[in-house]
């Protein structure tokens, strides 16, 4: 089976598939922020889903530092000697 012309020409103007923009995008999340988000995903099938919350809150918290510039974490790393980041330093 082949696609015809035009159904080749709408697969080459069709965008990229999701999980390589996601997989992208997250890779350039620092460490920390992969981690608390995969965490909360694990223990979200695992425990229960209640930790999607997690999920939630370190996706606002990540938005609104974007907008702000102000991150709570990035306070508490620094008080604890821990590099907060090359965007709060």
């Amino acid at each position: 089976m082949r696609a015809s012309a035009g159904g080749e020409a709408v697969l080459a103007g069709a965008p990229d598939l999701l999980q390589e923009r996601f997989s992208e995008r997250f890779a350039t999340l620092e460490p920390w922020e992969q981690a608390m988000i995969l965490a909360s995903l694990a223990l979200s099938q695992l425990h229960s889903p209640y930790w999607l919350l997690l999920t939630a809150f370190v996706g606002a918290n990540l938005l609104q530092s974007a907008f702000t510039g102000f991150c709570p974490l990035a306070l508490v790393l620094k008080r604890l000697g821990l590099s907060p980041g090359c965007a709060f330093e």
